[in-house]
């Protein structure tokens, strides 16, 4: 997947990509909604096919609700709920769902119709049926996190489950928008430097590391234990980091992950300015000078949204609209990167075009 294609390479395939790059992202997005409405474990079945519908009536939607009121969830934090109060965060687990279905057959007919007409490179097609095969992956991951939180003494989705369910929708993410890159951008735009393509990589990786760990803050709450700033609780190392055992300490303990996060947060930062500084020093394409900025200005908004997460973490309102502003600057800092890393190669590095007509 490193070698770009063809300038021939058709800009309709390019266009729907790009579209499912876009889709990829409505669905994490609503994922996040999900999540912070607390509506995961409101559709308690997996129908792929007959639950495109919701319910068409009242008896529908009691039925519905009825299978809810089994769920601990309904039992220890939402006794109180009504049918309204149901229909509200049934819809949006279940928007979230159609629009998986919805995105699945945008990838489907695209790939039948560029296939019937002929326009996909020697060597595209494999990789395509990958992108399928992740897409199913992902659809499994997901009723894996549901069920996840429909067991006795569970109120809510594994956090471990949904960190899985995440991570694999942005390596879908990546790999659709690495795709449309080798459409897109013309070889000659390519940067050769070497010490600048290791950094892209590390800061590549510390930014995966990173995207995990606020998964991890979702799935725990965790920005409730501490919403604090600069500061955890008025402390730099609270004696809660290291409350639980060492091998689950870096993956439970609710604290030690706001902790970690942090720090992931001030060294993706700190190498940020770091690649930036080394970036002006670089004989650059004319792509390459116009998005150099782009890495500084989208972390430090997502610093500011990230600490304003955290602070306003007790309010139900505010981290919803926060938390949605975090988790959507992300996925444009982690494209931003991919972008980065896509430009940005080693000197010397030979450019086989393994796709032809």
């Amino acid at each position: 997947m490193n070698n770009p294609l063809s300038k021939n390479s058709n800009r309709a395939v390019s266009i729907w990509l790009l579209a499912g790059v876009f889709m990829i992202m409505v669905q994490v997005l609503l994922g996040g909604i999900t999540r912070l409405t607390e509506s995961g474990l409101s559709i308690t079945e997996w129908n792929p096919i007959t639950g495109i519908l919701p319910p068409l009536n009242d008896a529908a939607w009691m039925m519905e609700f009825d299978k809810y009121k089994h769920t601990d969830q309904f039992r220890y934090i939402h006794p109180d709920f009504t049918v309204s109060d149901f229909k509200f965060i049934f819809f949006w687990e279940w928007l979230h769902r159609v629009w998986a279905r919805m995105l699945g057959i945008v990838f489907l007919a695209g790939f039948v119709y560029f296939l019937w007409k002929r326009q996909f490179k020697k060597g595209m097609i494999l990789p395509l049926l990958l992108l399928f095969v992740m897409g199913a992956l992902q659809g499994a991951i997901g009723w894996i996190m549901v069920k996840s939180g429909l067991v006795p003494e569970k109120y809510f989705v594994g956090h471990i489950q949904l960190a899985t369910h995440f991570i694999a929708a942005l390596l879908l993410l990546m790999y659709t928008g690495w795709f449309a890159l080798r459409l897109i951008v013309p070889e000659k735009q390519l940067v050769r430097n070497n010490s600048l393509h290791r950094l892209s990589l590390s800061i590549l990786v510390i930014l995966f590391l990173q995207l995990t760990y606020g998964a991890f803050m979702a799935g725990l709450k965790a920005g409730a234990v501490a919403p604090t700033w600069p500061t955890i609780n008025g402390s730099w190392f609270p004696d809660s980091l290291f409350s639980g055992s060492r091998p689950h300490n870096f993956t439970d303990n609710p604290f030690m992950i706001q902790f970690i996060h942090r720090g992931l947060a001030y060294l993706l930062a700190i190498l940020t300015v770091i690649w930036f500084i080394m970036a002006r020093k670089t004989k650059a394409t004319v792509w390459f000078s116009r998005s150099m900025n782009l890495p500084i200005v989208i972390v430090t908004i997502q610093l500011i949204l990230g600490i304003l997460t955290v602070t306003h973490s007790s309010s139900a309102t505010g981290l919803l609209w926060l938390g949605m502003a975090h988790q959507f600057v992300a996925m444009i800092l982690l494209l931003v990167w991919i972008w980065i890393f896509y430009m940005v190669r080693e000197t010397g590095s030979i450019s086989i075009r393994g796709i032809r007509s």
